[in-house]
């Protein structure tokens, strides 16, 4: 993930942007909460104890600071730059094929960290993340990063875990002997190509494919192709966690590409789920707790992201979603998490997961490559049968 960025003088002329005078200044200091924070986030979040009395990092921060939490649950990182773009939030936990979008946009504004004094407690390999540090100056502060997992029901696959991701890409038999035609899902966001170039890589490394979101004009047209024949098998293109959830339990679907939380629910719900890592990799997210330029209630904003540092809030946080906390000491301690939660959920594999980052036109490994607009609308396309 971070061969790209770190080639760039500076992250930001890679995406066409330029970067002069993009670093507004910071806060300088903490002032009076406002008495309101609002956040765009992914689902699960942002807890207040509503679907399981254990999950709660809202209602003390309330208490303590005064500021009252309201959330926007985003399914896509698409719609998060979108409802950013439209303003009115403070702020969003923003992945990496989104955050610089938002940066070069001029729609997040620089954090202060010395406002932050649990920064110091941030992961080392997070804290001058590429995807949100610019020319040394930090837009935000992580929060959780994980993997896209293949979720599978166990009773199709024998209790036996698929080894490949080629159970949602290729029409076959699967172990209870009926087709994966019909019963198989993909991600209804464009940044789901890379997820199609990552199993070329492994299956057809003729192609030359290095990075899965630096692709060629030839390489492009590959990972399109093996979308167009996907579609044949794919019962819906899931982007609502909920929904997908509810065909995992009710609809006959049996395998996709997912995020540990959803398993989490099925399994707590007693469902015969499981997750995997196929042997071709899987793709990830590492999520960025950002400040709208234009936000209404800075200091609360503020506050937040010192809460969201909290060793408890990063455990408790982690354990519902099923992923990493930015914060190390989460990982011992925490009675949700546990302490084999952190490995679990692949702490110890920061570096085999393509986390999700924006293609661009200039890329480090090939030269010339497809950029981002091209991927939205062809993938619109894809999914519409052309």
């Amino acid at each position: 993930m971070t061969n790209l960025l770190k080639s760039c003088t500076a992250a930001l002329a890679c995406l066409g942007f330029a970067t002069q005078g993009i670093a507004a200044e910071p806060l300088k200091a903490l002032g009076k909460g406002e008495g309101a924070v609002s956040i765009v986030a992914w689902a699960g979040y942002i807890e207040r104890g509503e679907t399981d009395k254990n999950y709660d990092w809202v209602t003390d921060f309330e208490k303590e600071t005064g500021c009252k939490v309201s959330v926007k649950t985003a399914a896509t990182s698409d719609e998060m730059v979108s409802l950013m773009n439209e303003g009115g939030f403070d702020l969003v936990t923003a992945s990496g094929d989104a955050s610089l979008r938002l940066i070069a946009g001029k729609r997040v504004q620089p954090i202060n960290t010395d406002l932050i004094p649990s920064f110091k407690n941030v992961d080392k390999r997070l804290q001058d993340g590429p995807w949100y540090t610019v020319g040394g100056v930090h837009y935000g502060v992580p929060y959780l990063w994980g993997p896209n997992v293949l979720m599978y029901n166990t009773d199709a696959f024998k209790d036996k875990a698929p080894t490949s991701w080629g159970v949602v890409f290729e029409e076959q038999t699967l172990p209870d002997g009926k087709s994966n035609k019909g019963r198989v899902q993909a991600y209804d966001g464009a940044i789901y190509i890379a997820d199609a170039a990552m199993y070329l890589m492994a299956h057809k490394p003729d192609l030359g494919i290095k990075d899965p979101y630096e692709l060629t004009e030839d390489q492009y047209k590959a990972a399109l192709d093996l979308l167009r024949g996907q579609r044949k098998l794919v019962s819906r293109y899931w982007h609502d966690a909920m929904i997908q959830i509810d065909d995992f339990k009710n609809e006959g679907v049996v395998a996709s590409g997912s995020w540990p939380f959803q398993v989490n629910l099925l399994q707590a719900d007693k469902q015969k789920i499981a997750s995997t890592f196929p042997d071709e990799g899987v793709t990830g997210w590492a999520d960025t707790t950002m400040l709208h330029a234009d936000s209404e209630h800075p200091n609360c904003a503020y506050m937040w992201m010192e809460h969201s540092l909290q060793a408890k809030v990063q455990g408790d946080a982690a354990a519902w979603f099923g992923a990493v906390p930015s914060v190390p000491a989460a990982c011992k301690g925490n009675e949700l998490m546990g302490d084999t939660g952190c490995a679990t959920n692949g702490f110890d594999h920061f570096d085999k997961i393509k986390f999700w980052k924006t293609p661009v036109a200039k890329c480090a490994t090939q030269g010339e490559c497809v950029p981002y607009h091209r991927w939205v609308s062809d993938y619109i396309g894809v999914i519409g049968g052309r």
